[in-house]
């Protein structure tokens, strides 16, 4: 049989442990897995230069795990050219990344029947000024109190950027004076105001990476390094699989592959709240326990995708979803439907029998990894990038304990 190479691309910004890790698994595994009954496919993985670029030349990979383009113009239209000129898969799609916002997701899961809180959006409380602008808003703009539409949507309400991430700009007001001083210094952002779930008694992220999710309990209230939390059994099972469906049906729905969705429990009701996320926690940092799962995800997936020359759905076609949200039957049976649609797109059937059929061995492989001298350089690698000199060997060894818990409660896969 022939030897055929699947180049897969690291399209990197400020991430530093998990390509690492990525990359000795991969090196680890040397995978060789037939691709046709002539055809054995090895896999090479390369970090992603930013350079000039020829529109016309060829791209070397067959997939891309893109971390960059989410705001960094030059690699973004790069990609974008590599899947309309070289039919490269990329995670995540460019352009629904780039046009499928906080707003537009909100808008689109509240018509599928998802029960996002009741938002509205403000306009900037200042502005970069032209004449056109200033024609614009003399002409059209309406003077607006923003308290009203704090009352509008009810007391507490949480305001927050449209399209922000990282928990940049938000703040909760209980009241219309907190909600005046929170936009009044929310400068230039176009702002949500968004009622609040409370009081609620679970705040939990359900990680999806192409087929894959991990549901993990999430507590705000602690520093970053502390809010992934390690408990186990804090959801029910029909809840935990409505935190699947609602996962893959956002992802599929906008052509996603690698997106966290934030849900807030109130009682039995389990509320949406914030699930664009271009470019979800992947540090050990963040991630800590569930951070060896987030590798594992990756590599399965990227060589799922690579070895089957999988074909993304780049034009969103939304219509099945919309015809499921029109019929008059219980939103469970909505999702349920939505998570069909989903799998299908996911080729999620395909994608377990691939692994169990060449990938069986990856559970081990990243087992024994997180066991290694190597992969603790790489935790304390980005531990020196984030902390203080005098906290980098405390952190190292807090992290790296984490991982020895989740090795311990995974046990070596048989």
């Amino acid at each position: 049989m022939a030897t055929v190479t699947r180049r897969i691309g690291l399209s990197l910004g400020a991430d530093h442990c998990w390509p690492l890790c990525y990359e000795a698994v991969m090196k680890r595994l040397d995978l060789a897995i037939p691709v046709s009954k002539k055809d054995v496919a090895k896999f090479e993985v390369e970090r992603v230069s930013i350079e000039p670029w020829d529109l016309a030349q060829p791209v070397k990979y067959d997939v891309i795990l893109d971390r960059i383009t989410h705001w960094y113009p030059t690699s973004r239209e790069w990609v974008k050219k590599a899947v309309v000129a070289n039919d490269v898969y990329v995670l995540n799609n460019p352009w629904s990344i780039q046009a499928c916002e906080k707003n537009t997701t909100y808008a689109a899961m509240m018509r599928l029947g998802f029960p996002v809180p009741r938002t509205w959006m403000v306009p900037p409380k200042e502005y970069e000024w032209t004449a056109d602008l200033r024609i614009t808003l003399k002409r059209y703009a309406k003077l607006f109190d923003v308290g009203a539409v704090g009352r509008e949507v009810g007391f507490p309400v949480f305001i927050k950027p449209y399209d922000g991430g990282a928990w940049v700009g938000v703040t909760k007001a209980d009241d219309e004076a907190a909600l005046r001083t929170a936009y009044e210094g929310s400068g230039k952002r176009v702002m949500h105001v968004q009622k609040a779930v409370a009081p609620f008694d679970l705040f939990v992220r359900c990680i999806g990476l192409g087929a894959e999710t991990r549901i993990i309990r999430y507590d705000a209230d602690q520093p970053l390094h502390a809010r992934y939390t390690t408990d186990r059994d804090f959801m029910p099972a029909d809840q935990l699989q409505t935190m699947r469906d609602m996962t893959l049906t956002i992802n599929a729905f906008f052509g996603w592959d690698f997106n966290s969705c934030e849900v807030l429990r109130q009682g039995d009701g389990l509320y949406p709240i914030d699930f664009a996320n271009a470019c979800p926690d992947s540090q050990v940092t963040s991630l800590h326990y569930h951070f060896p799962w987030l590798v594992k995800s990756n590599v399965k997936w990227s060589v799922y995708c690579a070895a089957t020359k999988k074909k993304p759905n780049w034009n969103l076609d939304w219509e099945p979803f919309f015809k499921i949200a029109a019929k008059d039957i219980p939103f469970s049976e909505k999702l349920t439907q939505y998570a069909k649609i989903a799998n299908t797109r996911l080729e999620t059937d395909k994608y377990r029998e691939f692994c169990d059929k060449h990938l069986r061995h990856v559970d081990e492989v990243v087992w024994e990894f997180f066991d290694t001298e190597e992969a603790k350089d790489a935790i304390r690698g980005k531990v020196a990038i984030l902390f203080p000199p005098h906290e980098i060997e405390q952190f190292t060894e807090h992290f790296w304990a984490q991982i020895q818990k989740w090795r311990n409660e995974e046990g070596r896969p048989s």
